[in-house]
C-alpha cells in the first residue's frame, strides 16, 4: 500500500477540521494507522477525536520547556488516531507558517516513527496564497492535497484560488470534496468545477445536523453516530482517498470562467 500524506485546504469555515477528523476516524476504523496534525492556531483539528478535550500544542510546549518528549504533544484519540496540534505564535508576533515548520521538525526529532503511519493528515488553515500555510507542501511533508468547497460562490472562488497556488508550485491535486451547504444544484456545480480544473469530485458530504450535534458533544460522527447515513458517507470518502491514485496538476479557471460557471447553476429568482 502506498503511504498517504495529505493536506486538506479550503476557505475558512468550510468544514476542513470536521472532514479531516471524520476521515481520520473512518480510516482508523478500517485498520489503518492514522495521524492527524492540526496546523490551525485555534488548535481544534483533533478535538472531536479526543472527546472534546484540547491538547497541549507543540509551539506552546516548546515555549514552556526546551526538551519535550513525544508524550507531551502526541495523544491517542478515537480508534487509535494519533493527534498533534501545532499551535500558533505569540499573538501579534511571528508567523504561523514558520511555526508549522518548527513543529514538524520537532516531531521528527522526538517521534521519528510518525512518518511510518499509513495516513497522515495535515489540516491546514487559510489559503495557499499565504506562503506560510503552504509550508507543509514546500518542505516536502505532503504528497497529495485535497481542496474542500461547497456550491456557494465564495468557497468556490477560494478553492479555485488555492488550485492556482498549487499549479504555481507544482503540487498535485487528489480531488475536490464538496461539503454541502444545500446550495441549488450544488453537487452538479462542484462536479463540473472539478472537471473543468482537470480533477474530479472525490466526495460529496450532504448537510446533516448529526455532524454539528456530534461536534457540539465533542465527538466525531464515526464515534457518536456510527450507524448513521452520514457516517457511511465519511467511510466512503475515506476509502476513495486511500485508494486514489489519480492526482493531477490543476488548471484553475479565470475569474470570468468561474463566475459564469456559478451563474449557470444559479437558482431562478
Amino acid at each position: 500500500m502506498v503511504q498517504k500524506i495529505i493536506a486538506i485546504y479550503g476557505k475558512g469555515g468550510i468544514g476542513k477540521s470536521s472532514t479531516a477528523s471524520n476521515v481520520a476516524a473512518a480510516c482508523a476504523e478500517s485498520g489503518y494507522k492514522v495521524m492527524i496534525i492540526g496546523c490551525d492556531p485555534k488548535s481544534d483539528s483533533s478535538i472531536t477525536l479526543l472527546g472534546g478535550k484540547r491538547i497541549p500544542t507543540v509551539l506552546d510546549t516548546l515555549r514552556e520547556k526546551k526538551n519535550i518528549k513525544k508524550e507531551d504533544v502526541v495523544f491517542e484519540g478515537f480508534g487509535g488516531v494519533l493527534c498533534t496540534e501545532v499551535g500558533g505564535p505569540e499573538p501579534g508576533v511571528g508567523c504561523a507558517g514558520r511555526g508549522i515548520i518548527v513543529a514538524i521538525e520537532t516531531l521528527k526529532k522526538i517521534y521519528p516513527e510518525f512518518m511510518d503511519n499509513d495516513l497522515i493528515i495535515y489540516d491546514v488553515p487559510g489559503d495557499v496564497v499565504c506562503g506560510g500555510f503552504v509550508a507543509p507542501i514546500k518542505k516536502g511533508f505532503v504528497n497529495e492535497v485535497y481542496v474542500l468547497t461547497s456550491g456557494e460562490y465564495m468557497p468556490l472562488y477560494a478553492a479555485n484560488n488555492i488550485c492556482r497556488g498549487f499549479s504555481k508550485i507544482g503540487m498535485k491535486l487528489g480531488g475536490v470534496i464538496c461539503n454541502s451547504r444545500n446550495a441549488f444544484l450544488e453537487r452538479e456545480l462542484a462536479e463540473e468545477f472539478a472537471n473543468k480544473i482537470g480533477s474530479k469530485l472525490i466526495g460529496y458530504i450532504p448537510k446533516d445536523p448529526i455532524v454539528q450535534n456530534c461536534e457540539r458533544d465533542g465527538f466525531s460522527v464515526l464515534e457518536n453516530a456510527p450507524d448513521s447515513e452520514i457516517a457511511e458517507i465519511y467511510r466512503k470518502l475515506a476509502k476513495e482517498i486511500m485508494e486514489n491514485s489519480d492526482s493531477v496538476n490543476p488548471t484553475p479557471l479565470s475569474d470570468d470562467e468561474l463566475r459564469n460557471l456559478s451563474k449557470k447553476y444559479a437558482a431562478d429568482e
